[in-house]
């Protein structure tokens, strides 16, 4: 009988699975903001690149915290970069 329960072993922030889609994401922000007109470049282009950066930053952030609810409020900062 399988129990339904499915442990998953994980040993830093990056073996996550949320972390490696927020990484991806990242990488398609970049390609993205690459491909803006010459005059978006420095304003929208460089927001775009931050807020993608504070994704994965606060994920990591977050993993290292002691308590789980500031866990949480790391999480929920990454979802108002994205």
């Amino acid at each position: 009988m399988t129990s339904l329960k499915e442990t998953t072993e994980y040993k830093t922030f990056e073996d996550l699975e949320i972390y490696k889609a927020a990484r991806e994401f990242r990488k398609k922000i970049y390609s993205l903001a690459k491909k803006l007109p010459e005059y978006e470049k420095y304003n929208l282009a460089g927001q775009m690149r931050r807020a993608a950066v504070s994704l994965t930053n606060c994920i990591a952030e977050g993993h290292g915290r002691f308590h789980y609810q500031e866990n949480i409020q790391f999480l929920r900062q990454s979802r108002g970069s994205l």
